[in-house]
C-alpha cells in the first residue's frame, strides 16, 4: 500500500519479482498476509493481473478466494481465473462457524466456478471451526482439490489426512515448516518467507536431499526471525514492516483494522534483522 492506503502495484511486482530470485517456487495472493479482507474485488484482479505479468513462467501464481460469502468467494474466483490465476486458496469460512456440510459445500461450491486446482486452507484459529476428517475425505473425492494449507498444529491427524487421501500438504505455520517437511509434507505456505525465502528454500532443497542435519541447522538460525515476525505482533503486519526495513517495499503502509507495529515490535524486529544478516 501507498502511504495513502492505494494500492501499490509497481511494489506488489518487485515483491514478487524479489521472492521469486530468493527461490520462491509459488507465490500466493490475496491471502491473510496479503490484506485480502481490506482488498476489493477490482484491486484483486489487477493485483493477479500484474503479478502474473511480472513473474511470468518462474512460479505458480494462486489466488485467495476466501470468504464467509460464499457468492461473493466465488466471484473472486471467477475474478481470479479471468486474470490468468493458475490457482485457488480457499479458506474455510470464517466467523460465520458452518456445520461441516456448509463448510463442505461452500468450498466445492467455489471449487466448481472455476476450472483452476485447489488449495483448502484449514485454519481453525481464525475460522472458529475446524474442517473435519470426514469432509477433507469427501473433498478430496473431488478432481479440482489438491492440496492442504494446514494451519491446524495437529501434525498427526494431518499427514493421516495426507496419506488417506492423497491430498498435498503444506505447512501454513513457520514454527512447523521443518516438523512438516520430514514427515511428508510437500512444502510450505510461509509468512517470514517474504524475508527468509532463501532460507526456506535452501531447508527444503536439504529435506529432499536427505540432509536433515542441515535442515536443522536452517531451521534453528531461522527461529529468532519467525519469533520476530509471528510471535508477538501480527504477521501480516510484521511482514511488511521488515520488508520496508529492509528495503524491498518503501512502505508498510497496512489498511484499518490492521494499524503499524508498536515501537517496541519495530526495535525488537530490527534488532533480529541486523543479527540475522539482512540489513547493513
Amino acid at each position: 500500500m501507498r502511504p495513502d492506503g492505494s494500492l501499490d502495484i509497481e511494489s506488489a511486482r518487485k515483491l514478487a519479482d524479489h521472492l521469486v530470485g530468493e527461490g520462491v517456487d509459488l507465490i500466493v495472493l490475496s491471502g491473510t498476509t496479503g490484506e485480502s479482507p481490506t482488498t476489493h474485488q477490482p484491486e484483486k484482479d489487477e493485483l493477479v493481473t500484474e503479478v502474473v505479468a511480472e513473474v511470468g513462467d518462474r512460479a505458480m501464481v494462486i489466488a485467495g478466494a476466501g470468504s464467509n460469502d460464499t457468492a461473493h468467494g466465488v466471484r473472486i474466483a471467477k475474478g481470479a481465473a479471468k486474470c490468468g490465476a493458475q490457482g485457488l486458496l480457499i479458506v474455510s469460512p470464517y466467523y460465520s462457524r458452518p456445520s461441516q456440510e456448509g463448510i463442505y459445500q461452500h468450498i466445492t461450491a467455489i471449487a466448481a466456478s472455476t476450472e483452476l486446482p485447489v488449495m483448502v486452507y484449514d485454519i481453525p484459529g481464525r475460522t472458529g471451526v475446524r474442517i473435519s476428517d470426514e469432509t477433507f475425505d469427501r473433498l478430496a473425492e473431488n478432481p479440482k482439490i489438491k492440496a492442504v494449507k494446514d494451519a491446524v498444529g495437529d501434525l498427526p491427524n494431518g499427514i493421516a489426512t495426507s496419506r488417506r487421501t492423497g491430498l498435498e500438504y503444506y505447512s501454513g505455520d513457520d514454527a512447523l515448516n521443518l516438523p512438516w517437511l520430514t514427515i511428508g509434507g510437500s512444502g510450505v505456505v510461509s509468512v517470514v518467507g517474504h524475508i527468509g525465502g532463501r532460507r526456506y528454500r535452501d531447508m527444503i532443497d536439504a529435506v529432499d536431499a536427505g540432509d536433515y542435519a542441515k535442515a536443522q541447522q536452517i531451521d534453528d538460525e531461522i527461529h529468532p526471525l519467525v519469533n520476530a515476525i509471528m510471535g508477538g505482533g501480527q504477521g501480516a503486519v510484521m511482514a511488511k514492516e521488515a520488508l520496508a526495513m529492509t528495503g524491498v517495499i518503501p512502505h508498510a503502509t497496512v489498511r484499518l483494522p490492521l494499524v503499524g507495529a508498536s515501537q517496541n515490535e519495530l526495535d525488537s524486529l530490527r534488532r533480529v534483522l541486523q543479527v540475522q544478516g539482512y540489513l547493513n
